[in-house]
């Protein structure tokens, strides 16, 4: 029970008691205090007395009597006015967060700011009038910087102040630092355990946005324990239960609603909690009656969205569209900017409206606040899917492909995909209808349905696999009539799809030139549905295409007749008009068109118009005033279909044409070059291409864009193409080549006038030019003059027989004229170049003459040289049989040592039989050996015919004997004639047959080639065996003098060989002097020595035996 309220009697020391539980009529303690004249404080606590007892107007009045009737004389009173200011705008404030109208609203909050402000000129930094002045801060919502700032200095006074940290804690969980707030309220509570269990709740929120459920639960759950009425808690762990999407939880989390419904029935959290629980149980009628409750009973204006939007999706289940639609709207109003539900439902109201952009700008508002949302992504997916701007068709793919990969087995989103791409990419397209096809036949279990077989057999079809169309289409007719058969309902579903696959099989029957067949399938649908204009139009075609221009049109009448505002019928007839070169009907057909309001901006109607004033300016009768109009009209109507389409490229290909028409070449080309850079399977814009190179004089360029053109477009010959080409040819003076080209066209069109008038043309130039060159053959002039007559002759027929409406008949009677002209000075050409091509026989015979006889003559040096060349070789031969026949001599028949005396002493015969000339290496070693063993005649025999040799080359080789050395020569000679007498006849034979072969100018050259190989060889052996023997013999034998008769024999020689052994002498004396000979210098001055003992004997013959090789005997 709370202390009494004591009110002091004025001059006195008696108080009156006034009991909180008992309070008296407000008017009669406000007598008292008047006529006691009571303090401010006594005033402050009687209307928190008042406020407690929750009589707010008692408490009002209180306060603002107080504030002018209160006594304020006395000490400290400046704390008790900022109480009653303070105290008074604080309840202002909390009756403006309460109040429901805005007025009032911002009435009560114009009250508290003046109480405020009149607090802060008592006392400004006052703690409860700073918390006070902050929380009206929050209240107000725009003004959350103040709050913070005030509620931080108030901690900084009292940093356990508990109303700022719950302020901070409120203020860091609006900028969502939730982690923060936290921090804030578990400051409070370690501040003060006994907090109220709002503080718990709010941990709760804190824990929730953290996504720590559990630790929210027990939040929640602990604020509860501290008061089982907290709302809020029981919010928080209904709200929690219903996540769990369990049945158990579902219902404690409804029982838990309905418990705060019964503490406070005008929450409207819990309203709206409970108006979504009744929605989905389909009551709606609670769910609205909830709703609107909730909407009501707060100013929150979150709250209130939500409320419109439980409304409004009541409405949706109910199919009340426009009131659904109104609180759609309603509620994305006022909803704050993560709430995007009612945008969602918006959307959906306006796809049932038809309002596709509005539909698709409230569908993106849901995608930007939730990018991979997967409803979102197929709804968007489909409204971009039939959007005129490939931008937004660009977007529907790539939505629905990032479907088909968060959900592949989405059948819906597959065919929606497919369907995209089957405007630029018909393989991807086909590849995502057999995707569509395998989930619906491998995992739903169903059959193929027949609308996806009939999408198949066209995307077949326009790629260009007519049996896999025909297929295809084949099987979707037969599921069509067995789905008819089965489901009556559906019947006549069918059986319209099923007309539209037949016609679509006919179409598949023409494109693969079966026209019977298409003929018949057209018919027969006109027989059952006689008004299917599709059906006319193509049998019209087809008579079109064969010729059959009168049935063609007729049945263009006929869907005419059915429809007369077909576009499609009225610009095929008006086509057909054209073509029969029936401008003024073509015209009327097209305008008619345009004249319906339905098809008033038809593109095809107003660029065929446009072509039309264009086609006039090719007129070969121009009035400049008339071409001019022409150009501007034909300008004005492509700018027209250019502001309806920005991308029609046959606007933009015709505007480019006008301009280069009007000479503006260079801003042409650049139009025809942004055209194709649109789209490269455009023909059109490839000719005018080369047609501006043709204007600029590029001849090259356009022949090849022309031929490019031709390869890339057209499958045979056109005509119209081949007469450009020709004329680029004619222009950069390819004449023949132009010709060429014009005859290819002339076979391709025999009946084209225009095209016989080019090729008289083109004949005619090409013959001036012949006859122009004085180079030209007699063949070459005759063809001239003969292909001059026939442009003659294609000219004067022209003139006659023109079509006046494509060229000048004038200008053929003209060049015809010019032709005979021509043809009357040909006869001067033709008689020059018979002269010329006489010349030129004369001549080629001349040289053909002059080439027989120069060739006649190289034939006879030819003979005359190869009997030389055999008479030669003839020779050769007999000189080589008697050079065999004469070597045969030197074989040794007899292998058995002789039995003379002489022929032990003259050493070993040789082991293979006969004595070798080839100066061989075996034969030079074993001459070495047998050398020392061989006896004193034969030495010297053989050294008498080495000296008889030397001697000649001395002399040969010097020019002159000197007189000593004539004499010794003479002595010499005459000591081997007698030496020579000592020796067998078969010894005289064999030096005999070596002096012959000697003789041998080309065996001496193979020989002396061989002796400088062995030499060269046997260096090393001489080295080591044959020069120290060398020089043991010389320093036995000779003697002084003998020693200065060697030097001036090798002084008077020329040779320069230093060597002492046989083969070092010969490799030096080879290297060292010009001689032929081989002969070892020593040898000879051996000879020349004036002593003639018998040991100098000995050791000459040992000296002449060693040089005694066969290298040796075949130099000499």
């Amino acid at each position: 029970m709370s202390a009494p309220i004591e009110i002091p009697l004025r001059d006195t020391d008696e108080v009156i008691e006034v009991h909180p539980d008992q309070l008296p009529e407000c008017q009669e303690v406000l007598a008292i205090l008047r006529q006691e004249r009571s303090q401010l404080n006594t005033w402050v606590n009687v209307a928190l007395a008042y406020y407690k007892e929750k009589k707010t107007a008692d408490f009002i009045r209180l306060l603002e009597t107080a504030r002018t009737e209160g006594n304020t004389d006395y000490r400290d009173m400046e704390k008790d006015q900022m109480r009653a200011y303070d105290m008074l705008a604080a309840h202002y404030v909390q009756e403006a967060n309460r109040e429901k109208s805005k007025e009032k609203k911002r009435e009560l909050f114009m009250k508290a700011t003046n109480l405020y402000t009149t607090a802060d000129k008592i006392i400004m930094y006052d703690q409860n009038h700073l918390l006070g002045r902050a929380y009206f801060c929050l209240l107000e919502g725009d003004k959350m910087e103040q709050a913070d700032a005030q509620f931080n200095f108030v901690l900084n006074q009292s940093p356990a102040n508990i109303p700022s940290l719950l302020g901070k804690a409120c203020i860091a969980f609006n900028k969502k630092d939730y982690r923060g707030a936290l921090a804030f309220y578990k400051k409070a509570l370690r501040t003060n355990p006994n907090c109220p269990a709002n503080v718990r709740m709010g941990m709760g929120h804190c824990f929730l946005k953290m996504n720590n459920q559990e630790k929210a639960k027990q939040a929640f759950e602990r604020a509860l324990e501290l008061d089982s009425n907290c709302v809020g808690a029981l919010i928080g762990l209904a709200i929690l239960k219903l996540n769990l999407h369990e049945p158990d939880s579902n219902k404690l989390g409804v029982q838990m609603l309905s418990r705060a419904y019964t503490i406070d029935s005008t929450s409207p959290m819990v309203l709206n909690h409970l108006a979504n629980h009744f929605f989905f149980k389909k009551d709606y009628q609670k769910v609205q009656h909830l709703a609107l409750h909730a909407f009501h009973n707060t100013e929150n204006e979150a709250m209130r969205a939500e409320s419109c939007y439980q409304l409004a999706r009541s409405f949706h289940a109910q199919c009340d569209y426009d009131q659904a639609f109104q609180y759609y709207y309603q509620s994305t109003q006022i909803a704050p900017a993560n709430f995007v539900l009612p945008h969602y439902g918006l959307g959906q109201m306006y796809i049932y409206r038809g309002d596709t952009e509005n539909a698709a700008q409230c569908f993106e508002k849901v995608l930007k606040i939730q990018p991979g949302n997967y409803e979102t992504m197929k709804i968007l997916g489909s409204l971009y899917a039939n959007s005129n701007s490939q931008a937004k068709r660009d977007m529907a793919k790539s939505h629905l492909k990032k479907v088909t990969e968060q959900f592949p087995d989405d059948v819906e989103a597959w065919i929606e995909l497919a369907q995209i791409l089957e405007q630029n990419d018909l393989q991807a397209s086909l590849n995502a209808y057999a995707t569509a096809s395998n989930i619906l036949t491998e995992k739903v279990k169903v059959e193929l349905p027949a609308e996806i077989l009939n999408n198949v057999a066209a995307l077949h079809y326009r790629i260009g696999n007519l049996t896999i169309a025909k297929q295809k289409l084949n099987e979707a007719i037969q599921r069509a009539r067995v789905e008819a058969d089965s489901s009556n309902a559906d019947k006549q579903y069918y059986d319209s799809i099923s007309v539209t696959m037949t016609y679509n099989l006919a179409r598949l029957n023409e494109a693969m030139c079966s026209f019977d067949i298409a003929d018949k399938l057209f018919k027969d649908i006109l027989k059952e549905h006689p008004n299917y204009i599709d059906c006319y139009l193509r049998l019209g075609c087809m008579a079109r295409d064969k010729g059959l221009i009168f049935v063609a049109s007729d049945f263009f009448k006929d869907a005419l007749n059915i429809n007369n505002d077909n576009p499609d019928a009225r610009s095929l007839l008006g086509n057909l008009h054209l073509a029969k070169m029936q401008f003024a009907l073509g015209q009327k057909n097209f305008e008619t068109i345009l004249k319906n309001p339905t098809t008033a901006t038809d593109a095809y109607s107003l660029i065929a118009l446009g072509n039309f004033s264009l086609q006039t300016l090719h007129q070969p009768i121009r009035d400049k005033d008339k071409e001019r109009k022409h150009q501007e009209k034909a300008l004005s109507i492509y700018k027209q279909v250019l502001r309806n389409d920005p991308r029609n490229i046959w606007a933009s290909n015709g505007i480019g044409a006008v301009l280069a028409h009007k000479g503006c070449v260079i801003e042409a080309r650049d139009i025809f070059a942004q055209v194709r850079e649109a789209t490269a399977d455009f023909s059109d814009v490839w000719l005018n291409i080369a047609h501006i190179y043709v204007e600029q004089k590029q001849y090259i360029s356009a022949i090849q864009m022309y031929e490019n053109c031709m390869k890339k477009f057209y499958k045979h010959h056109n005509v119209e193409v081949m007469q450009y080409l020709a004329r680029a040819y004619l222009r950069a003076g390819k004449l023949k080549e132009a010709k060429t080209v014009l005859l290819k066209a002339r076979r391709v069109a025999p009946q084209d006038t225009v095209l016989l008038f080019n090729i008289a043309v083109v004949l005619q130039r090409l013959a001036m030019a012949i006859l122009k060159d004085e180079k030209s053959t007699l063949d070459v002039v005759l063809q001239a003059v003969h292909e001059l007559e026939l442009a003659q002759r294609y000219f004067q027929y022209l003139s006659i027989c023109g079509d006046k409406t494509r060229f000048n008949i004038e200008i053929a009677g003209i060049e015809a004229n010019q032709c005979q002209d021509l043809l009357s000075q040909a006869q001067y050409h033709v008689s020059r170049a018979r002269r010329i091509d006489e010349e030129e026989k004369a001549l080629r015979r001349k040289q053909e003459e002059e080439r027989l006889a120069f060739k006649t003559k190289q034939e006879e040096e030819r003979k005359r040289r190869e009997e030389e060349q055999k008479m030669s070789r003839e020779q050769m031969l007999v000189k080589r049989q008697e050079y065999v026949e004469k070597t045969k001599g030197i074989l040794i028949i007899s292998e058995n040592p002789p039995q003379s005396k002489e022929r032990k002493k003259g050493g070993r015969p040789r082991k293979d039989g006969y004595a070798s000339d080839s100066g061989s290496d075996v034969g030079e070693v074993d001459g070495a050996e047998r050398s020392k063993k061989k006896p004193k005649e034969r030495k010297k025999g053989a050294g008498r015919k080495r000296k008889s040799a030397q001697d000649k080359y001395d002399s040969d080789s010097d020019g002159e004997i000197q007189p000593r050395e004539k004499k010794q020569k003479n002595k010499k000679a005459k000591e081997a004639k007698e030496s020579k007498e000592k020796l067998s006849a078969k010894q005289r034979l064999k030096i005999v047959s070596k002096a012959t072969i000697s003789t041998s100018e080309s065996d001496s050259d193979a020989g002396g080639r061989k002796r400088k190989h062995v030499a060269n060889r046997d260096q090393s052996e001489s080295d080591s065996d044959g020069s120290v023997e060398s020089k043991r013999v010389r320093r036995i034998s000779r003697s002084p003098s003998e020693q200065r008769s060697h030097s001036e024999s090798r002084s008077r020689s020329g040779s320069r060989s230093r060597s002492r052994s046989g083969s070092g002498s010969e490799r030096r004396s080879r290297s060292k002097s010009s001689s032929r000979s081989r002969s070892p210098s020593k040898s000879r001055s051996a000879s020349r020595s004036p002593s003639s003992s018998p040991q100098r004997t000995k050791n000459k013959s040992s000296v002449k035996s060693h040089s005694r090789s066969p290298s040796v005997s075949e130099s000499e």
